[in-house]
């Protein structure tokens, strides 16, 4: 399939829909605490996105996915399925959330904790969000999404953590999954598709403590390392301008990491609303 090049007032409609998406993602965040089930947390979502924004959760019958979101906690990598499972302290949790409005997706997905966490849990959620910017740092007309999965491995390796290569970033606009697909690791720059103005895509590092080894588990979706140990996963939606990329799910109160700002230099479009 083709990659589809979006216009200014598409990527605009992307950008609300992204809006959106951060909106359930704030809504959510107090909710997060020990004692919660996923179940719960994918109820109050999907109210939340049918009732009050008047608009539809992308993932809810997606290939036959049973819910509104996708809640990963702690081993679980990505694809996580809402149920019974309770919120303890200390865990650490994935929240994905995708949502449709007036034809466009836009795709977000942040960290929680719950409660007091362990050391090595927020730091590699803080690698995890590193990688992310890493990634998208790359995007702007010239580079190859080849350079997006280099610096993201780069990041991640330097910092002693794997970079899952199962799954991967996609295009994203009028359809949730497009091309292309965006790899998160690449051996050397200048691999993949050429990136031009109009591209749109999600960057969304699934990033480990231990190896990059992972399996799927029998409900067909959810995703969990081998070794057990924790990962943690970050997610924009972006465009690629002329002059850089524009992240369309940016947050106002969002600070892109220091490590990341001191080694790579790009040109960044902010929040709009």
């Amino acid at each position: 399939m083709p990659i589809t090049l979006k216009t200014l007032d598409e990527i605009e409609s992307m950008r609300y829909a992204g809006h959106l998406a951060n909106e359930v993602l704030d809504m959510i965040g107090p909710y997060v605490k020990a004692g919660i089930t996923t179940n719960e947390i994918d109820r109050i979502c999907h109210d939340y996105i049918v009732n009050v924004q008047k608009a539809f959760p992308s993932p809810l019958y997606y290939k036959g996915y049973p819910k509104s979101i996708c809640t990963s906690v702690n081993h679980q990598v990505c694809h996580g399925v809402p149920g019974d499972k309770v919120l303890k302290e200390g865990d650490i949790v994935n929240i994905d959330v995708t949502v449709m409005k007036n034809g466009y997706h836009g795709d977000t997905s942040r960290m929680f904790t719950v409660g007091k966490t362990s050391i090595i849990a927020k730091r590699l959620i803080d690698v995890a969000y590193e990688c992310l910017w890493a990634g998208i740092s790359q995007v702007k007309p010239g580079n190859h999404l080849g350079d997006v999965g280099y610096a993201i491995q780069r990041h991640a390796e330097s910092k002693s953590c794997a970079v899952v290569r199962d799954y991967c970033g996609h295009g994203i606009g009028r359809d949730f999954h497009e091309d292309p697909q965006v790899l998160h690791h690449a051996d050397k720059h200048g691999e993949g598709d050429l990136l031009c103005t109009g591209m749109t895509f999600t960057i969304e590092p699934m990033i480990n403590a231990g190896k990059c080894d992972v399996k799927l588990l029998p409900d067909g979706w959810t995703v969990v390392t081998k070794d057990h140990k924790l990962s943690a996963q970050w997610e924009h939606t972006v465009a690629v301008t002329k002059d850089g990329v524009d992240v369309l799910t940016f947050r106002p109160d969002e600070k892109i990491p220091q490590v990341i700002t001191a080694n790579y230099r790009f040109s960044l479009f902010g929040f709009r609303w």
